[in-house]
């Protein structure tokens, strides 16, 4: 609970980046940062996703949300196509795996710069959750590091082929969904495209931790500070040391 409540905190730092013109952000305590990165698809600018931040001890990859109407284009596109980058990967949307390929030759550069058996997290909100489940199996499968995965409100990535596959590469998946928000929710088990009619099949990957919390909205049951406050609650005092260093760090109204 204390990690799945720090990395919510680390998550909300990668909206900062993204609001920021200077592309700044917060570092927890401890960590140091390695280098952001930027994802673009379908004729969309580059625009920054993310980072990487290291310890002594760990390391962390950490990705935003959808934070603009371009990013909604992106999450809608939920065709399916053939995730080429892993072995029987099975197929995978097509929106969210488009937009993780543009950013894959950036975050294995930041990666390159970590030592092999360093533990790393990678986790991500929203859209970014499945930026998340998409990098921990293309690293499980192509890399000597071990992810460790933790998202937040995700909405599902793949059809079956892809979940079997998922499931048994990547050890340790903790996927954190209010039942009352939507985004997980999406895209539904049966998607129809409606422009060829073809049908796809979406699962979402193991290791759900089912949180239920109402906010009064749509966007309320979905934010990231909504989801950290939900899981503040678990550990208060934790939740407010972490907080405090650097002040700012973790997220209010923020994705």
């Amino acid at each position: 609970m204390r990690t799945a409540i720090y990395l919510a905190a680390v998550c909300g730092q990668a909206y900062v980046q993204s609001d920021n013109p200077d592309g700044l952000y917060l570092v927890p305590a401890g960590y140091r940062p390695i280098g952001s990165f930027e994802a673009g698809a379908f004729e969309i600018a580059l625009q920054p996703f993310g980072f990487v931040l290291e310890s002594d001890d760990a390391a962390i990859l950490a990705f935003r949300g959808t934070r603009s109407a371009v990013d909604w284009v992106t999450d809608f596109i939920a065709r399916q196509i053939p995730l080429s980058i892993v072995r029987n990967g099975g197929r995978t949307h097509q929106g969210f795996t488009e937009l993780y390929l543009s950013a894959r030759s950036q975050i294995f550069g930041l990666l390159d710069r970590l030592p092999e058996r360093k533990p790393l997290f990678v986790t991500g909100h929203s859209l970014g959750g499945a930026l998340a489940v998409l990098a921990a199996l293309d690293i499980a499968s192509n890399r000597r590091q071990t992810p460790y995965v933790y998202t937040f409100g995700a909405p599902r990535v793949g059809d079956p082929a892809f979940v079997r596959t998922y499931n048994k590469a990547v050890k340790a998946t903790y996927r954190v969904q209010n039942e009352f928000d939507v985004v997980p929710y999406l895209p539904p088990l049966v998607y129809r495209s409606p422009k060829t009619d073809k049908t796809y099949y979406y699962l979402h990957v193991k290791g759900e931790v089912k949180r239920s919390f109402r906010m009064g909205s749509i966007g309320g049951n979905h934010v990231l500070s909504s989801y950290f406050a939900d899981l503040a609650k678990e550990d208060p005092g934790f939740a407010a040391f972490i907080c405090q260093d650097p002040p700012g760090l973790c997220p209010v109204g923020a994705g």
